[in-house]
């Protein structure tokens, strides 16, 4: 398994969102639509969605409550599957695979962080940071080397130790990034990462992801309801009513 955090190499700030047709998509999503069924009514949650993420960028998914921004990520991130259309994540059409295969991708490429952390509470942050690992032909020593890595990426290397309840929320944060990232991922997906947090920790989460899309590369779309979580983003698309809508300037 390739692993390490580098560097981006290239200057992210002088890529603005007029640039990313120059970069590859590491993102494809064509004519997506998602209908549930409710007893026998059809809920349609995604219309004919077409969207492109560069390689490399921060992209923000605003919209009110039932727009189907949580939906949409599901499909980038494998968790959910298109009712018609299709998804390609760097080249793969992600919609064709059988579930154990989709399960098997979803672990060695993408990074999950979510509003509520998901932490175990009688682990340790270390531990905490390895479970991804457990997936992997990692032995032990392994697992805690990278473990500590990520960890010290974001700042806890110090507090490894600690459980869920000796962390503030932002710290506890702090460690489901690390744990995202620790399978260096290609893909990390957020739901809404500072939707539990104070307004400065939230500012502190939001700075870690920018330097991680900055500094290291990492893909990211984030769902988010908080103007001012997105203004962190690189770009942002607005959906409503499961349709891509243009905002005015």
């Amino acid at each position: 398994m390739a692993y390490g955090f580098k560097r981006n190499p290239a200057n992210p700030e002088a890529r603005s969102d007029g640039d990313t047709a120059a970069t590859a998509s590491l993102v494809e999503i064509r004519g997506v639509s998602k209908i549930y069924l409710r007893g026998k009514q059809q809920i349609e949650v995604l219309r004919h969605i077409d969207l492109d993420i560069p390689e490399g960028d921060f992209i923000a998914l605003m919209g009110p409550s039932g727009s189907g921004k949580t939906t949409l990520l599901n499909m980038i991130a494998g968790l959910d599957s298109p009712t018609a259309g299709s998804v390609t994540i760097a080249g793969q059409r992600i919609d064709r695979l059988s579930s154990g295969n989709l399960a098997r991708w979803r672990a060695a490429h993408v990074g999950f962080v979510f509003q509520f952390y998901n932490l175990l509470p009688m682990l340790s942050a270390q531990k905490n940071v390895e479970l991804p690992l457990l997936l992997t032909r990692l032995n032990a020593a392994q697992r805690r080397r990278h473990a500590h890595i990520a960890l010290r990426l974001v700042g806890l290397d110090a507090r490894a130790s600690h459980r869920p309840g000796e962390l503030s929320g932002g710290q506890q944060q702090r460690v489901a990034i690390a744990r995202a990232l620790v399978s260096d991922p290609m893909l990390l997906v957020c739901d809404e990462p500072t939707g539990d947090l104070d307004r400065h920790s939230a500012e502190e989460v939001l700075q870690l992801l920018q330097r991680l899309n900055r500094e290291y590369g990492k893909t990211m779309v984030m769902v988010t309801h908080d103007p001012k979580a997105a203004e962190h983003a690189l770009s942002t698309r607005h959906l409503d009513k499961g349709t891509l809508v243009e905002q005015a300037s």
